[in-house]
C-alpha cells in the first residue's frame, strides 16, 4: 500500500513538474494574446489538453478514485462561509499586486481579454465554458483532489502549502506567483474543512469568470 502512494505521489509530481517546467521554457516565448478567448482553436486545444491531464490524473488515482474528493462536504454551512472568505481573500491579493511596479499577473498569461470585439460571441461563449467549467474542475481534481491527497501522508497543513505551491508553479508564470499560490492555498484549505472539491471548484470557477468578464467589461 505504501509503495502505491508513493508511486502514485512521484507520478503525479512527475506530471505536475513537466507541465510547468514546459510553461517556465516558454515563458520568454509566450505567444499567448489576449485575443485569445475569441478564437474557437484556443477551445479546442484547450479542452484536448484539459482531457490529456484529467486522464492521466484518473489513471494515477485508478482503484483509488476517493482520492479525487468528488464527494459531498462535510458541512455545507462551513463550506459557503470559507469560500466568501477565500473569494474576498484573493481579490484582495490581486488588488495589492497590481499596486505592485509589476506587469499586471491578470494580464502576464495573455489570456484576458482587454476589449470585447464583436462578432465573436461564439468563440467567447465556448471559451468561457473552457476556463470557467472546464478548467476549474481538472485543475481541481488534479491538484486539491488527487494531489493533495497524496500529500496528507506529510500531514495536513504540509498538503495545503505544497499544494499551493504546486498550483502555482503550474501556470509556468512568474508575477502571477504572488496570486496564484495564495489562491492555491486558500483553495486546499476549504478542501481540507469540508473533505471536498467542489466548493473550490465553485470558487475556481467564480475567480476565472470574473477575471475575465471583468477585463471585457472594465
Amino acid at each position: 500500500m505504501q509503495h502505491m502512494i508513493s508511486l502514485r505521489l512521484s507520478l503525479w509530481v512527475l506530471l505536475v513538474g513537466g507541465f510547468a517546467a514546459l510553461g517556465y521554457a516558454s515563458y520568454g516565448d509566450n505567444t499567448g494574446h489576449s485575443d485569445d478567448v475569441y478564437k474557437v482553436s484556443t477551445f479546442t486545444n484547450g479542452t484536448i489538453l484539459y482531457a490529456v491531464i484529467l486522464g492521466i490524473a484518473l489513471a494515477i488515482a485508478v482503484d483509488r478514485f476517493e482520492l479525487l474528493a468528488l464527494r459531498r462536504p462535510t458541512n455545507i454551512a462551513l463550506a459557503a462561509r470559507i469560500a466568501i472568505v477565500v473569494v474576498a481573500g484573493v481579490f484582495l491579493v490581486e488588488w495589492a499586486v497590481t499596486k505592485l511596479p509589476f506587469e499586471d499577473p491578470g494580464r502576464e498569461q495573455g489570456l484576458a481579454p482587454t476589449r470585447w470585439i464583436p462578432g465573436h460571441d461564439a468563440a467567447f461563449a465556448a471559451n468561457l465554458v473552457l476556463f470557467v467549467a472546464i478548467a476549474p474542475c481538472v485543475e481541481e481534481i488534479l491538484f486539491r483532489g488527487l494531489g493533495q491527497s497524496l500529500l496528507r501522508r506529510f500531514g495536513s497543513l504540509p498538503a495545503i502549502v505544497l499544494v499551493g505551491l504546486f498550483f502555482g508553479v503550474w501556470h509556468g508564470l512568474l508575477i502571477a506567483l504572488l496570486v496564484l499560490v495564495p489562491f492555491g492555498w486558500g483553495l486546499a484549505y476549504l478542501r481540507e474543512r469540508t473533505d471536498s472539491i467542489y466548493p473550490g471548484i465553485a470558487v475556481h470557477a467564480l475567480f476565472n469568470a470574473v477575471a475575465i468578464i471583468g477585463s471585457v467589461l472594465l
